[in-house]
């Protein structure tokens, strides 16, 4: 009873001074509550917080200087609340945008005011997170959000209480400082990056064109309004209306692959009347304003106007291809511009959205029992009271015994994870079998191996994006690959006959064989958006061609190769070579119509040499059929084209007189000076000419198979994941991409779900469904969008038991909705994956999104979770690295688990048998070194640990299936650690009781040397392919300990450590704790052992 007494006046603190101590900080917590619940907040919007947070600092200011406030006048003191409610609202006031008038030249008199610059917010980027007064509080709300760190924060503020404290205050403070430490250095090094990037880029020096000639300025002095000159190669630092450039074409091609993801070069427009000038500083001679319309996200409209006032009125339209938008690059000639927007008006920051953070389904698991720990703490401590009983001040003493047993849940758990995900990611972009893999996000590499459902984009990610020109349909004869030769023999008949005129459309003769292919070659070598660019000018072996799409390309080279090239092009005109004698061909370009997803079509109107004016167009066959003529064949070639995996395109044209495109283009120009509604007014003109088109011909384009996509769906598919394909290619050409992928296999029945409008035929549609379980789904955008508002569930429950669903005609917004609607319906982990920037919003919707670097751009690939070269790298990246990944994280997890609940059960055991006193079994220093020098890196070794290797892993994907049930890190694991760590623990307590009755003096001693040995031994039984660095850290480990037995006298008593009695009971203790678990590993590996041991041979 005397060493209880005397033990227990260790806690007995009177000291005024430490109780004026812990009074101070309950205040400081209690003001740090109040902090916390306005920043925590998540239903009140930014503004609601900032009122929060000024009303708190009124009533403070209020409080803390009424004397002050009192002694002022009353007039003074309005005035200052005058003040600071500006101040208020003005913080609360959200951001407006509004159109703007720039003006150029000599400014009008109402534009005189010098204020125009200080009107719009100024050019700097900042990508930083925090502020240097934010990064403290934000970095720490972060941290305790969670939680773990949370509970750890409770715990240590609690020490400061003198009537609950345990031990020191560094064996709480410590842990988490480090923990705290380590997150700040991480943030801050990050922050740090990001701000010298910004600054690098706001230092930037441009050329700024003045009325009294050309300076430098900073990107961040640039301002609405400003003359900015941007050279070949650099990048355009603001939204500029492109008024000059030195090509004498008076356009010059861009790059937005860091705007956009996009890789193809766009053509931009100089104003006309500004690129007239014969040189830059007569802009200042003249009198004119540009209007543009209020700042918005969309990068791919712009409504604008030009209007020149020097004698008469001229009024222009503006649209997406007179201005540049900020971050792109130049890639020919030199860009004068007016700057229209900065800052964050600039599109490309009003696109910038920080990625929403994605939290792994480990890391909910462990965050789930850990909630449990907290619970058994709880417990435990009201047991200790129950049988101690509630006397005195019984809620210190239950307040002491939670502190005690609050090493059950490790601080150091979060901190072994984080590195252990950092680990992973490395690992993957060090894999040679998937070389260029980059992981941007590392907090979910562990959901790599619970996929269930993998929907995948169809072009580009199966397919390669290249294009090949395959098939030529002229509805009376087809031409293939092997008879291409013929329509070269034909063009080449067309262009050297007197009889057939080049614009052969104008004249009543008879349609033979040649005069078909002379007008379908031509208005495919004329109907496009392809630019030939020269990298050594007149050489034309170093002629490449430029287009928005790789499709363009594909067409325009392969009349290149039958004789017909394009050699030149410009704003106003284009010339071809011709196929007989070389000699150029020219052709007048009136208007162009380029290409949207909307009308899924483009045209040109083009006028030849003799005065023939035409109009060109080409489209998807679903617009195409309401536009040209009556025929019998279009429609079943396309679906026949379509069958053999083609992309196909209706190309067709129509002859107009002077008069009617006089009459047109008056309209189009009315139309593109509107400000209101433009589109639809300009779509309006163009549908009129869009009538009875003369059908030329239909083109078949192939896009050729990723590499190894057959065997990588093959395996998938065996790992037992669900795969989609999500496209919005036409239901044939989907079908077909299927089939040839192996996606569908050739024995499975395909189920083509009908084009439905009403909730009968949907109902019908299901019901006939639900018969053929076992086949493949094949459903349009337009159905499955009619279906879900219907039978959402009946779909999805129907969709989900196929082997497979293909969705064509399908949406990018499609595309994301029907992620949401899988994970909804199955709580299942989804991996998406593309390689475009139509698949962003399917990969930032999923839990694990994949992007591909295609030639479609990078988009994707920055957006995604994990960025690869190509699709077959999905198969290792899920079948290893996420095996691998989640396996260790489990093993991590649980044993850093069991590293607490051990330490938990022997303080359980120690306090109950020695009168229930709530004291320490070890000083805090020896609890630190438990948790990390002792201890830390042979449990972070496991993270080098694997139960398969990468060939076993990939020639049997079945054993994947067992990952998606979780297994490895359940709450049947999580219960068998429990019953190990209440084994050893109570085995070693017990133990050294038994073993040194005599001897008590030295428990601490004996029982904490059998701890760190029976956690040594526990690596090495858990550990199931070991690795050199495994074997240094278990030698590391002992060898410190045994050094500090030695070096810390203050806990070691180094004249019995020296006792053969300590070493051979210690081992005894050792043995009893760890031998057990050893024999049952081995009769369980003997008669049940696991699959991945039979296969691997273990």
């Amino acid at each position: 009873m005397s060493h209880r007494n005397n033990t227990m006046a260790l806690f007995r603190n009177d000291n005024p001074e430490r109780q004026g101590l812990g009074t101070q900080m309950r205040a400081m917590h209690y003001s740090g509550d109040n902090r916390y619940s306005i920043d925590t907040d998540d239903s009140s919007s930014a503004g609601e917080v900032v009122e929060l947070d000024l009303e708190l600092l009124a009533r403070r200011r209020k409080s803390k200087w009424k004397s002050f406030t009192d002694c002022l006048s009353s007039d003074w003191r309005d005035f200052i609340f005058r003040k600071c409610d500006g101040f208020w609202r003005k913080c609360r006031k959200q951001i407006e945008y509004h159109p703007r008038t720039v003006p150029i030249g000599k400014l009008p008199i109402h534009h005189q005011s010098a204020s125009l610059p200080n009107e719009y917010p100024p050019n700097v980027i900042r990508n930083q997170k925090y502020s240097v007064l934010s990064f403290i509080p934000m970095v720490l709300f972060e941290q305790f959000k969670f939680f773990l760190n949370l509970y750890f924060l409770v715990m240590a503020c609690s020490q400061f209480v003198p009537e609950i404290r345990i031990g020191y205050l560094y064996t709480y403070w410590g842990p988490l400082g480090f923990v705290l430490s380590v997150t700040m250095l991480r943030e801050l090094l990050d922050d740090v990056r990001r701000y010298k990037r910004d600054k690098e880029v706001n230092s930037q020096s441009y050329k700024k064109l003045t009325s009294s000639g050309e300076t430098f300025v900073p990107s961040s002095d640039i301002h609405v309004g400003d003359l900015i000159i941007v050279e070949k190669n650099q990048r355009v630092p603001a939204d500029i209306v492109f008024l000059r450039t030195s090509e004498k074409s008076g356009a010059c091609f861009i790059r937005t692959d860091q705007l956009d993801g996009e890789t193809d070069w766009k053509l931009k427009l100089a104003v006309e009347p500004t690129q007239r000038l014969t040189a830059d500083s007569e802009l200042y001679s003249m009198s004119a304003q540009v209007y543009a319309e209020q700042p918005q996200m969309d990068i791919h409209n712009f409504v604008g106007t030009f209007t020149q006032m020097d004698e008469t009125e001229e009024k222009l339209s503006l649209n997406l291809d007179n201005v540049i938008w900020a971050n792109s690059i130049i890639a020919s000639g030199t860009a004068l511009g007016v700057v229209i927007y900065t800052g964050y008006e600039t599109r490309s920051v009003m696109n910038t959205s920080k990625p929403a953070c994605k939290t792994g389904l480990v890391d909910l698991e462990i965050n789930f029992l850990t909630k449990i720990l907290f619970l058994a703490v709880i417990v435990l401590a009201l047991v200790m009271m129950f049988i101690k009983g509630f006397e005195g001040p019984w809620y210190r003493y239950l307040m002491r015994f939670i502190l005690l047993f609050s090493y059950i849940i490790p601080i150091s758990l979060r901190v072994n994870l984080d590195m252990g995900k950092a680990a992973y990611s490395l690992m993957i972009m060090r894999d040679k079998d998937i070389e260029g893999t980059v992981v941007r996000s590392t907090t979910i590499p562990e959901d790599l191996g619970r996929i269930e459902y993998l929907l995948s984009d169809k072009t580009g990610t199966l397919t390669q994006n290249e294009m090949v020109f395959k098939k030529l349909h002229l509805g009376t004869v087809s031409y293939t690959a092997e008879t291409m030769d013929e329509v070269g023999k034909h063009l080449k008949t067309s262009f050297s006959s007197d009889t057939i005129p080049q614009h052969v459309s104008q004249q009543r003769i008879r349609r033979t064989a040649v005069t078909r292919v002379h007008e379908a070659v031509k208005a495919i070598a004329l109907c496009h958006n392809v630019t030939p660019v020269y990298e050594v000018e007149g050489d034309p072996t170093s002629m490449t061609y430029q287009a928005s799409s790789p499709d363009e390309v594909a067409l325009v080279k392969w009349t290149e190769a039958v004789g017909l090239a394009l050699v030149h092009r410009d704003l106003t005109s284009m010339t071809l070579r011709s196929p007989v004698n070389g000699l150029p061909i020219k052709y007048e370009i009136l208007q162009t119509f380029p290409f949207t997803s909307e009308t899924k079509r483009m045209g040109i109107i083009v006028k030849d040499d003799s005065g023939g004016i035409t109009f060109y167009m080409k489209g998807a066959d679903v617009v195409m059929n309401a536009i040209v003529q009556y025929n019998d064949w279009l429609e079943e070639e396309t679906d026949n084209m379509a069958r053999e995996g083609l992309r196909t395109l209706v190309v067709a044209k129509k002859s107009l007189t002077e008069d009617q495109y006089r009459d047109f283009e008056a309209r189009h120009n009315q139309a593109k000076l509107s400000t209101d509604d433009r589109s639809r007014k300009i779509g309006a003109v163009v549908e009129s000419l869009e009538r009875d088109l003369e059908l030329l011909c239909l083109t078949g384009v192939e896009d050729k198979l990723q590499e190894n996509v057959r065997p990588t769906l093959e395996l998938l598919r065996n790992a037992g994941i669900k795969i989609w394909m999500l496209t919005g290619d036409k239901l044939e050409t989907a079908i077909c991409i299927g089939k040839s992928s192996k996606l569908v296999s050739k024995t499975q029945q395909l189920f083509v779900f009908k084009q439905v409008f009403t909730r009968t035929e949907v109902h019908a549609e299901l019901n006939a469904f639900r018969k053929r379980n076992d086949a493949a789904l094949v459903i349009r955008g337009d159905s499955l969008e009619i279906c879900l508002s219907f039978y959402e569930h009946e779909f999805v429950e129907l969709a989900c038991h196929s082997p497979t669903v293909i969705v064509c005609r399908c949406s990018p917004t499609q595309k994301a909705d029907i992620v949401h609607l899988i994970k909804r319906h199955t709580k299942r982990r989804i991996c998406t994956i593309g390689d475009g920037g139509n698949d962003v919003s399917m990969i930032q919707a999923a839990d694990t999104g994949v992007g591909i670097v295609g030639k479609e751009g990078k988009q994707a690939s920055l957006a995604a979770d994990f960025s690869i070269n190509q699709f077959s790298y999905v198969g290792k990246l899920l079948i290893v690295h996420g095996r691998n990944s989640y396996k260790r994280s489990a093993a991590l997890s649980q044993f850093v688990m069991h590293r607490g609940l051990i330490i938990t059960t022997m303080q359980a055991v120690f306090s109950s048998i020695f009168y229930l006193a709530s004291i320490e079994l070890f000083p805090g220093f020896l609890m630190i070194g438990y948790a990390t020098i002792y201890t830390m890196f042979p449990v972070f070794s496991l993270v080098l640990d694997k139960d398969v290797t990468s060939t076993v892993a990939l020639t049997y994907p079945e054993l994947y299936k067992e990952l998606t049930k979780g297994r490895s890190l359940s709450l049947k694991t999580f219960f068998i650690w429990v019953l190990i760590s209440i084994y050893q623990g109570g085995v070693i307590m017990y133990g050294a009781l038994l073993l040194f009755d005599e001897d008590f003096i030295h428990v601490m001693a004996i029982t904490f040397t059998s701890l760190i040995l029976t956690e040594l031994l526990m690596v090495a039984l858990t550990i199931r392919t070991w690795h050199w660095l495994m074997v240094v850290a278990e030698l590391v480990s002992l060898g410190a300990y045994i050094a500090s037995l030695i070096i810390l006298r203050k806990y070691f008593d180094p004249e019995f450590i020296k006792t053969f009695n300590f070493i051979w009971k210690v081992v005894i203790i050792t043995g009893i704790s760890c031998i057990p678990l050893y024999v049952v590993k081995f009769l369980q590996r003997k008669f049940s052992p696991a699959t991945h041991s039979k296969l691997s041979g273990d």
